[in-house]
């Protein structure tokens, strides 16, 4: 069914001038993903999203209840298609592979290289060669954002807080670092 939905969405998402990235569908909701050069704009999401409902409505391809979602994919983004890859080439990206592919199912690394049958992954923490995965040897293959050389902010290192941690042996004094915001217009 989404193979069919991807196909009817394709012609009025270009029309709209953007790219038809994905669709799913997940727990009742049929999300769908565009973008275009330089990313997606909210009236640009909008007329996505009305191109998009006007097929639902002609075609009736969903029994029962479900919601439409139409968004951009994000900074760190999910790969599907030989060219989503071809566009990720030189990226940090994590990979989940399937149980039967023999060695790690979790791997990180740069993509170094894609084709139509599958893609070349230079991983992180190894020395060896680079290693080569069929595209249908993978569950998921997504984006990693990279903030300044490392990874994109979260929870900040170090002990959780509202923890009781242990007392300090150092009794220097602590310096406090203050951190300058530029504000972009």
């Amino acid at each position: 069914m989404v193979q069919d939905l991807f196909a009817a969405f394709q012609p009025v998402v270009m029309a709209a001038g953007l790219e038809l990235v994905d669709v799913e569908m997940k727990s009742g909701v049929l999300q769908v993903t565009v973008d275009r050069e330089g990313g997606a704009d909210l009236e640009a999401l909008t007329d996505a999203n009305r191109a998009v409902s006007t097929v639902l409505d002609e075609l009736d391809p969903i029994p029962g209840r479900y919601s439409l979602e139409v968004s951009s994919p994000g900074v760190e983004r999910p790969l599907r298609t030989p060219a989503h890859f071809a566009k990720a080439v030189g990226t940090t990206v994590t990979v989940k592979t399937r149980p039967q592919v023999p060695g790690e199912r979790r791997l990180r690394g740069t993509l170094v290289d894609s084709d139509d049958v599958g893609f070349t992954l230079a991983v992180e923490g190894t020395d060896g060669e680079p290693v080569h995965l069929a595209y249908s040897d993978v569950d998921r293959v997504r984006t990693v954002f990279v903030w300044g050389g490392q990874d994109a902010p979260g929870r900040p290192a170090g002990p959780k807080p509202g923890r009781r941690q242990p007392p300090q042996e150092d009794s220097a004094p602590k310096q406090t670092q203050k951190r300058k915001q530029d504000v972009t217009p």
